[in-house]
């Protein structure tokens, strides 16, 4: 060989056919459409959620869900997002509008550790509380106590009632008394209102005397009417019934009759409580236990706006972490709603000694 001969390059070898490359290519199609697939199953999950909440019975059961899941899911999603390399981008825009479609509806509220000032002169104190069958706790003194310890203007409390193989009347009213002296009452089916302020109208709805119509066919909305300086404020005391039972397994026919009676009792007493707002002149406070996650989605009556307490980014009141209920708390079941002419000064969640926590308000009608 001459000095002027250059040796042939070794050829280099190309790995784009090779079986581990072809292998990897496929690795990330199918990661691809797998998750384009779980985007576009997301998507459509969210909307029909959207739509048929409240809407048909048996999405009762999807509504059981943490409504946190309408955060977390996106946010699982968007971490592998990467994978999707050739859609990466346009996955990302989608499943970024889905994350904040998603907090909306979930009831996150970048405000709400913001807290205002004390409640003005004047204003009064709401206090509502979902109670457990009414003083069950092992000390009824203490039930007593914890209630006047809230010295509320005016107490709207559910679950007046004790529960056997079924619902169970109380009459507690003397004790009632004793314990609020100079308040005014009105009971209603498992519902009790008591006021400091003087009631000046109630909307009983009557039920057969006999048997428990007093509570599966009863007011589920108890309408109290108070005067409040010169003019009348009405209060609405609001316990929906339950959408499902847990101890009911989810494989028997049983689960899904009760799920879909208890939709059409709901949807009764929504009907019932939206045609009373809709023909009450005066503000209104609706507050309770509505047993439902999603009352964004599903407001009470038109012309409300809801209420988000301060002091929490996901307000959740269901179960208490002191109850005995093998349960995180991920539900948001205790809501309130006024109308735009009450001003309210303080909204916030308190610890209470039922699996409900309390809500307590300040408000003022203009």
């Amino acid at each position: 060989m001459t000095t002027d001969q250059v040796p042939a390059a070794s050829p280099v070898p190309d790995t784009r056919h090779t079986p581990a490359a072809g292998r990897s290519r496929a690795r990330r199609c199918l990661g691809t459409r797998l998750l384009v697939a779980g985007t576009a199953a997301w998507t459509a999950f969210v909307a029909a959620h959207v739509l048929l909440t409240g809407r048909w019975w048996f999405w009762l059961v999807v509504e059981s869900m943490p409504p946190v899941t309408l955060v977390v899911v996106p946010l699982l999603l968007l971490a592998v997002t990467p994978l999707a390399r050739p859609v990466r981008r346009r996955l990302s825009v989608v499943l970024s509008a889905l994350l904040l479609l998603g907090a909306q509806l979930a009831g996150v509220s970048p405000l709400g550790l913001a807290r205002g000032g004390g409640p003005p002169d004047g204003a009064l104190k709401i206090f509502s509380w979902s109670t457990d069958v009414w003083e069950m706790s092992d000390d009824p003194v203490e039930f007593y106590d914890y209630l006047r310890a809230q010295r509320a203007d005016v107490y709207l409390l559910q679950e007046y009632l004790h529960w056997g193989d079924g619902p169970l009347r109380v009459d507690d009213l003397a004790r009632v008394r004793a314990a609020f002296p100079g308040y005014h009452i009105v009971t209603e089916g498992e519902l009790i209102t008591i006021s400091r302020l003087p009631i000046v109208a109630t909307y009983p709805r009557r039920t057969s005397p006999t048997g428990t119509d007093w509570y599966w066919r009863g007011n589920k909305a108890l309408r109290v009417d108070v005067r409040s300086g010169t003019g009348v404020l009405s209060l609405y005391n609001v316990h929906l019934p339950v959408p499902i039972r847990t101890e009911r397994s989810p494989l028997t026919a049983g689960f899904y009759e009760f799920v879909r009676d208890q939709y059409h009792r709901r949807r009764g007493e929504f009907a019932a409580l939206s045609a009373d707002l809709a023909r009450n002149p005066n503000p209104v406070v609706v507050a309770g236990d509505f047993n439902s996650a999603w009352m964004n989605l599903i407001p009470p009556g038109e012309g409300l706006r809801r209420l988000d307490p301060e002091g929490s980014v996901l307000p959740l009141t269901w179960p208490t972490s002191s109850f005995a209920i093998p349960l995180p708390r991920l539900w948001r079941l205790d809501w309130v709603f006024t109308t735009e002419e009450v001003r309210v000064s303080r909204y916030r969640l308190v610890p209470s000694i039922s699996d409900h926590l309390a809500q307590e308000l300040y408000v003022s009608p203009n």
